[in-house]
């Protein structure tokens, strides 16, 4: 071959790969064009984002809500590599950044029993998943949300058809019942739950101003609605039960300021209590501890606690009612008070069911001569409820209580 010839050979290829590379610059926009963010309701395997589908798992939406200080947009802009999967249920708007998540030996029953109860919502759903895939896991938390709030609706004995849409709202008998149609709360509860205490700081430094590390439980006063944030890399929530239990003890507490609508603070001894009762029921292996803002709390990885309830009161180290109406913060909560708050709870939803729901109402209840929210003398108030729907004084109520735990564990 001639070195012409050869020239005009090596100058066809040379146009013929300049050719081949401008199409694929030109086709690179439009394929561009037609990716969807990871998050993207039509990515999602079980509803495709589709109307029908999310109604029928009794679904909202999933994203474009608001959500902290913002809404879920300006939320995946500011923290694209977290890439969070949103759902928005009947009463919970839920953002969720953990990757798939490989079932245990442990877990397997458990969280089987959860896909199948899905199933029924999700078709698509296999209830033998090996591994729970980002979108999965989301589902089974606006699941297990739903649920949490189905358990304390039962402990108030409250139908959610009684909070007012639009407006305060009494009952004609004078009953007050908050401001919004979440148990008193105008906004929906949320819920966001991140891979890294990096993330979770990013988030809450960036709406609310904080450099916390751990969970946080928050008031949006302008939208109404109480959020929880919280991440995996603290104690042992890496373990799916664990992290179950944790959102659940923490929404009980958000669920608890909020019925009929958060405008002060309740006693201590009954939220403590109350959240741990809820979530050992999920499992008694894991439990949360709240603490004071900056500081650690008593915490034990016992599960039998009725074991060390019993133990505190041979000991006489016990709290009395009257000791644990005086706590002002959660930080000041020892581990015997953990233990026997969650028993108190315990004892009086088995033997006082009706007295303890209308206590929590009434404790939730007060105004004053203009209608407006009034939290103060809370202990002296407490103390005139406790002898009026529980029927006992602090000092009959410490041994009845004692008495019963003694036999019950």
């Amino acid at each position: 071959m001639s070195g012409k010839a050869l020239a005009r050979r090596v100058r066809r290829w040379l146009l013929l790969a300049l050719a081949l590379v401008c199409g694929l610059c030109a086709k690179a926009p439009a394929q561009r064009s037609h990716r969807v963010p990871a998050n993207d309701p039509s990515t999602d395997p079980y509803t495709r984002g589709e109307p029908a589908a999310l109604e029928r798992a009794g679904l909202v939406s999933l994203g474009g809500f608001e959500f902290g200080t913002t809404d879920t947009a300006e939320i995946d802009e500011f923290m694209g590599v977290s890439d969070i999967k949103w759902i928005e249920s009947a009463h919970f708007e839920l953002g969720f950044a953990l990757g798939p998540y490989r079932v245990p030996q442990k877990e397997k029953k458990a969280i089987g029993a959860e896909l199948v109860a899905l199933r029924e919502k999700l078709p698509k759903v296999d209830p033998k998943a090996s591994t729970l895939d980002p979108w999965l896991r989301a589902h089974m938390y606006a699941q297990r949300a739903e649920r949490v709030w189905d358990r304390f609706c039962e402990l108030i004995r409250v139908d959610a058809s009684v909070f007012p849409v639009g407006k305060a709202n009494w009952t004609p008998d004078g009953e007050y019942w908050g401001i919004g149609p979440h148990l008193g709360q105008k906004g929906k509860y949320e819920v966001l739950i991140l891979p890294s205490e990096g993330a979770s700081v990013m988030f809450l430094q960036r709406h609310f101003g904080l450099k916390i590390k751990r969970t946080q439980r928050w008031n949006v006063i302008d939208r109404d609605s109480l959020v929880l944030i919280t991440h995996t890399r603290q104690g042992r929530l890496t373990e799916d039960t664990a992290l179950h239990g944790h959102v659940a003890f923490n929404l009980t507490h958000n669920l608890l300021d909020g019925y009929k609508h958060y405008s002060y603070d309740t006693p201590i001894w009954l939220h403590e209590g109350l959240a741990h009762f809820i979530e050992r029921e999920i499992n008694p292996r894991h439990n949360t501890f709240d603490g004071s803002e900056g500081a650690v709390p008593q915490m034990s990885r016992k599960a039998r606690w009725g074991l060390e309830v019993r133990k505190i009161i041979a000991g006489d180290d016990a709290p009395r009612m009257a000791e644990l109406m005086s706590l002002d913060n959660f930080g000041q909560m020892e581990l015997p008070d953990h233990y026997a708050t969650w028993s108190m709870v315990d004892f009086l939803v088995q033997t006082e069911p009706e007295g303890f729901s209308e206590l929590i109402g009434a404790l939730k209840s007060f105004r004053d001569e203009e209608g407006l929210p009034d939290g103060s003398d809370l202990p002296g108030k407490h103390r005139r409820l406790f002898r009026e729907l529980i029927g006992l004084s602090y000092a009959e109520f410490d041994a009845a209580w004692r008495a019963w735990a003694k036999t019950s564990y």
